[in-house]
């Protein structure tokens, strides 16, 4: 762990019975990335203003994940899964080139880890406002969401039930106070 780093909550945010099981897989997901897979897997990720959307279909029982950074593409240069708008199109279509009908969503992230009053910088807040808009557009229902705040986040998918766990990363603000005054102290 981290230093400044405390991971003070855990959420369960379904009701399936899946635990980590051993002998599944297990992927980490970078951001600019995504991934569907119908055979079981646990994905982890690391969120502070990126969101990640979880899509699972219920009738064939699989599930896929993006992380991206940024909400929009603005059509220069490649149009990447960094962007909200392309990694959602993209997780999408992926699912459904594998079969996936019945799609229901879970949308985490977005937190504002970088204090600004200028709204141009509230890229989690635009972020999360980039998945409602797009799931809406798409009908998919969003069945769990933990989005916003001022914290990250680390989340494991389990693509076979739909199951997330996710646990919240706060800022120390005593340690990085504390490492404030050592620096203050060696500068003299």
């Amino acid at each position: 762990m981290e230093t400044g780093t405390n991971f003070s909550l855990t959420m369960n945010l379904f009701s399936n019975n899946e635990t980590n099981n051993i002998e599944t897989p297990t992927h980490f997901l970078y951001p600019a990335s995504l991934i569907v897979s119908p055979t079981p897997m646990l994905v982890n990720t690391i969120l502070g203003s990126c969101v990640a959307v979880c899509l699972w279909d219920q009738k064939i029982q699989f599930g896929g994940i993006n992380h991206y950074m940024l909400p929009l593409w603005n059509g220069n240069g490649l149009a990447s899964p960094k962007y909200g708008n392309i990694a959602i199109e993209r997780l999408i279509e992926k699912m459904r080139q594998h079969g996936a009908t019945h799609m229901s969503a879970k949308v985490f992230g977005g937190g504002e880890v970088i204090g600004t009053d200028n709204i141009d910088f509230k890229i989690g807040k635009r972020n999360i406002d980039i998945a409602m808009e797009m799931l809406k557009e798409y009908n998919i229902p969003i069945t769990a969401q933990n989005v916003g705040g001022k914290f990250g986040r680390k989340i494991q998918f389990f693509t076979q039930s739909g199951l997330v766990k996710m646990k919240i990363i706060e800022k120390n603000e005593n340690i990085e106070t504390n490492e404030r005054e050592k620096n203050k102290g060696t500068n003299s």
